[in-house]
């Protein structure tokens, strides 16, 4: 009696093993491709259909051949089991994604589209995308402030185009599919960091101006020209100076992880050094009036030179206004009162002046 029990269990058990489930992952044969459908044999699951809008485009299907397909409804009413082959393929494209999200692969992907926000991307059947802040330094859009329209006529330049990127984050529970490009090219990035100091003079290009600066792709590695080290002169709008595309010569002047800070100025020497020589302490000179503030008036004494007339320097008199008593582009005499060459700084005094 009980070896009849352990034989039905294990009938039970098989029958158990035959019944598919929703997500379930089956190959089966093709039996016939009909209009509207292709019907499947799959052995001890039974029969199964695909309809015809499930098959990929321009794949044909023949009699006999073995295919994988994905349970969409394990039983309908008319007892077989309902297939689909994009499912199947997708869900073979997760196993795919993953493998290569963990192993930290680099590979090249092609955008189809792009937004404000990135890059459209498709791999193993799967939409992804590549965020903006994930582009290398090479394809960054650099803008001026947040111009969401300049930024996508930028990333609309970079689609149908390879790159190379690495997975940042898959979930098949979440849809989720990030690439990044920096993370891809991170590694060739370090080891060209450590074959670069402070001082070093390079060359690169540069992709964006913006109100304090200019950006440099440097070999894809980001470079930085603040404002105040692109000339010696004070600049007012760096756009006079660099414009995007432009091949530039810079000196490293300080290396912050992965960005470089560059220096323009510094490839030519100091003109304030040699212009400074013309002054001394005592001389009366003449000078023109480049900004007002509060606290006192600067003045263009020669091409590179600037001073400043503190308002403690403008008059006896306490309470004196600097706007009311200078005019931008007025040239007024004053006395030099202090060269300080170590920090480029020359104090002027117009009470004193004769």
């Amino acid at each position: 009696m009980s070896n009849t029990s352990v034989t039905m269990d294990e009938l039970l058990a098989e029958n158990e093993l035959k019944q598919l489930k929703t997500g379930d992952v089956v190959e089966g044969k093709v039996l016939s491709v009909k209009k509207h459908e292709i019907w499947i044999d799959l052995g001890a699951h039974g029969i199964g259909v695909v309809m015809r809008r499930e098959i990929g485009h321009g794949q044909v299907l023949e009699v006999d051949q073995e295919i994988t397909t994905s349970v969409v409804d394990p039983e309908l009413e008319e007892g077989y089991a309902l297939l689909s082959m994009k499912r199947a393929a997708k869900d073979r494209g997760w196993d795919e994604l993953q493998r290569v999200h963990e192993s930290q692969e680099v590979i090249e992907v092609t955008p189809y589209d792009a937004n404000r926000g990135g890059l459209l991307v498709e791999l193993e059947g799967i939409r992804g995308f590549l965020p903006v802040s994930q582009l290398a330094a090479g394809h960054y859009p650099r803008v001026s402030g947040a111009d969401k329209d300049e930024i996508l006529q930028k990333l609309n330049v970079l689609v149908n185009k390879a790159i190379r990127v690495r997975i940042l984050d898959v979930s098949r529970k979440d849809n989720k599919l990030i690439f990044s490009e920096k993370e891809a090219v991170k590694d060739d990035m370090q080891s060209r960091l450590t074959e670069l100091k402070v001082g070093d003079e390079v060359e690169g290009v540069v992709t964006g101006v913006i109100d304090f600066g200019a950006f440099v792709n440097v070999s894809g590695i980001e470079g930085l020209i603040h404002i105040s080290e692109i000339s010696w002169e004070r600049v007012e709008d760096p756009r006079n100076y660099v414009k995007t595309g432009q091949t530039v010569k810079a000196k490293i002047i300080a290396i912050d992880k992965d960005r470089l800070s560059l220096s323009l100025k510094q490839m030519s020497e100091d003109p304030w050094l040699n212009e400074v020589k013309a002054f001394k302490k005592g001389d009366n000179v003449e000078g023109k009036i480049t900004r007002i503030t509060p606290f006192g008036a600067f003045v263009q004494l020669s091409p590179a030179v600037e001073a400043l007339v503190h308002v403690s320097e403008m008059s006896n008199d306490e309470g004196v206004d600097p706007e009311k008593l200078f005019r931008l582009n007025e040239k007024k005499q004053f006395k030099v009162i202090d060269i300080d060459e170590e920090n480029r700084k020359i104090a002027l005094s117009l009470k004193d002046a004769k």
